[in-house]
């Protein structure tokens, strides 16, 4: 097995090879195909999640195949092409777990951050949290699904009915999201870093109806915006492009302080949540959109050995594609 692992914070990710590791009870062994990368995986490598524990292998939009399955597990699920995601395990027996809430789970692992990720040629799952894939598409194509397509679409799902829909960060899931609100009928609005030509060009491409700098104002009030760039300055900015009675969705895992703002740019019933981690529920009804809406994610492809470039391109904007590694 090789994998790509950080040892302390802040260092970079190093090459290292060793056993292949063996799956217990109720978990599976899969030959990672693509693992997709994530701005979630700069805030593991930048040690900005609490909890981290070293060495950390990220990594959690894994595409792959079951090769291998532990006791307790159907012994059919072998050959299967399945994706794992950011979730995965919880304790099921918790508040949050019986209610239909298990992303809020206080035990929950998460895939590349609290249990080894996909930046490698295997994957140790929890046979309970993987999904079922198509295999009429390549493994590089839906990595992006785990993550950008999961959140996106607990987003999207938290924005309500929205027809009008604002999106700060364009980046994978914002570009999920634009594909499936398309599909739906619904028009987006793309912000930008101010100047990125490039991406609000791309976002036109992908079926937003409008795209512009984060700063400037959409060409009509909004029904709710999602933002999934980590700039907290954007919320109050949200917050004054939507509407009376409008959403503003913050989708990502970690974001930079919100200043404050003046509470009539919250006021007339608009309201400001959050979006936290993923059920499995949510996996099962973006695979079935994912498919319906023809997802097709723009890749850039890298070898698992350059997931520091990958990162970084990422880091720095220098792609529209998601990046993603192939072992």
């Amino acid at each position: 097995m090789k994998s790509m692992v950080q040892r302390a914070a802040g260092e970079p990710l190093t090459l290292e090879h060793g056993a292949t590791p063996e799956p217990g009870g109720g978990e599976v062994r899969l030959r990672v195909e693509a693992c997709a990368v994530c701005r979630t995986d700069l805030h593991v490598v930048d040690g900005e999640l609490p909890g981290l524990r070293y060495p950390v292998t990220p990594g959690h939009e894994v595409i792959g195949v079951i090769e291998q399955a532990g006791s307790g597990v159907d012994q059919g699920m072998v050959g299967l092409r399945v994706g794992a995601a950011w979730l995965g395990k919880t304790c099921g027996q918790c508040s949050y777990c019986l209610s239909g809430k298990e992303n809020l789970c206080d035990f929950a692992e998460f895939t590349g951050y609290t249990r080894p990720g996909g930046f490698a040629s295997h994957l140790i799952a929890d046979a309970r949290y993987i999904y079922p894939v198509p295999r009429t598409r390549s493994a590089v194509s839906m990595a992006p699904w785990m993550c950008a397509g999961l959140i996106g679409w607990r987003a999207l799902r938290a924005a309500g009915q929205a027809q009008l829909l604002g999106v700060y960060g364009f980046g994978s899931a914002g570009q999920v999201v634009a594909k499936v609100c398309a599909w739906q009928g619904r028009r987006v609005y793309a912000f930008t870093r101010a100047g990125d030509a490039a991406a609000q060009q791309h976002a036109l491409a992908l079926g937003a109806a409008w795209a512009g700098d984060s700063a400037s104002e959409p060409p009509q009030p909004l029904d709710a915006a999602i933002i999934f760039a980590p700039v907290g300055d954007l919320v109050p900015v949200a917050l004054k492009a939507v509407r009376k009675g409008g959403c503003v969705v913050c989708g990502g895992i970690h974001m930079s302080d919100i200043p404050s703002f003046p509470y009539r740019l919250l006021w007339e019933e608009r309201q400001l949540v959050s979006v936290a981690n993923l059920t499995r529920a949510d996996g099962r009804e973006f695979m079935d959109v994912a498919v319906a809406s023809d997802v097709q994610c723009d890749v850039r492809i890298y070898p698992l050995e350059e997931a520091n470039a990958a990162l970084d391109d990422v880091r720095m904007g220098r792609i529209q594609a998601t990046a993603v590694l192939i072992p």
